[in-house]
């Protein structure tokens, strides 16, 4: 069975592979359409085999909302090397499994992966796309948050990306400076009654330890401590932390002045260059 050009430019806009490497799968497959879709399949399952011990640590982070505003998703699919990280066809791929997930309102990374994709299963279109980049690829985060209001930030070069939900609608520019200053200022959590036990223990415990060796009083050292607990429930709480924009007033400051009810419910940041 022969074959045309035409059906070269067909196999690559189907597959995402190479002009050559769809020639050849067509020659192989005797200009058999299908079978040369399985042959570029089973190519990329071949070299994702081959690189499964390939360290992927690149790649890009994205989060998106859906039109309401009401659900927003973040999504990280890595790589191998910057390189590939910046092509405009892997950015590509990374964003269709985003509005997959968007559409669907999946709630897992498992759930993300099983969602088909032109009747493929997005976890098995990964690994095809594998053999296409040649590099090792990894759908590696999910999170996703749905609130009266869910805002998105991707911070330039898509290596880093948050999400902050809100209790009520905001206004997109006060929602998108809270989001950067998540991306900015890495908060561990929204409020201090939202931050574990444990985590409280252990830095409790620290700061009595630190004062203690520098040979405060120990009746002294519990007020000492539970004040330096306080400070960092500003540097790590979000509602907390100054405003980045505004060194005089806290976040939760700014939100009041725009609507003294409004307040974050959550939040979600990654970045690959932590």
């Amino acid at each position: 069975m022969s074959f045309t050009t035409a059906d070269v430019v067909k196999l690559r806009k189907v597959s995402g592979a190479g002009m050559m490497d769809c020639k050849n799968a067509l020659a192989e497959a005797d200009g058999n359409f299908e079978r040369a879709l399985e042959i570029i399949r089973e190519k990329g399952k071949l070299i994702a085999n081959k690189r499964a011990d390939r360290d992927a640590a690149e790649g890009v982070a994205l989060a998106k909302v859906t039109e309401d505003g009401k659900f927003g998703a973040l999504v990280v699919l890595n790589c191998e090397t910057d390189f590939v990280a910046k092509n405009e066809s892997f950015v590509a791929f990374a964003e269709k499994i985003l509005n997959a997930a968007l559409e669907n309102k999946v709630e897992s990374l498992e759930a993300l992966k099983a969602i088909e994709l032109d009747g493929t299963a997005i976890e098995t279109l990964v690994t095809e796309q594998t053999g296409v980049t040649g590099e090792k690829l990894e759908l590696s985060y999910y999170k996703c948050l749905s609130d009266a209001a869910v805002v998105g930030y991707i911070h330039p070069g898509n290596k880093l990306a948050t999400m902050v939900s809100f209790n009520k609608e905001v206004e997109a520019q006060v929602g998108k400076d809270v989001a950067m200053q998540v991306a900015a200022m890495s908060p561990l959590a929204v409020d201090e009654s939202s931050i574990p036990q444990a985590e409280i223990d252990k830095e409790l415990a620290f700061a009595k330890e630190k004062y203690r060796n520098e040979g405060k009083p120990e009746e002294m050292i519990e007020k000492i401590a539970m004040g330096s607990l306080n400070k960092w429930y500003k540097d790590v709480t979000l509602l907390n932390q100054t405003y980045v924009k505004d060194g005089k007033i806290s976040i939760k400051d700014f939100l009041k002045q725009n609507d003294a009810e409004l307040t974050v419910t959550a939040f979600d940041r990654y970045s690959l260059n932590a």
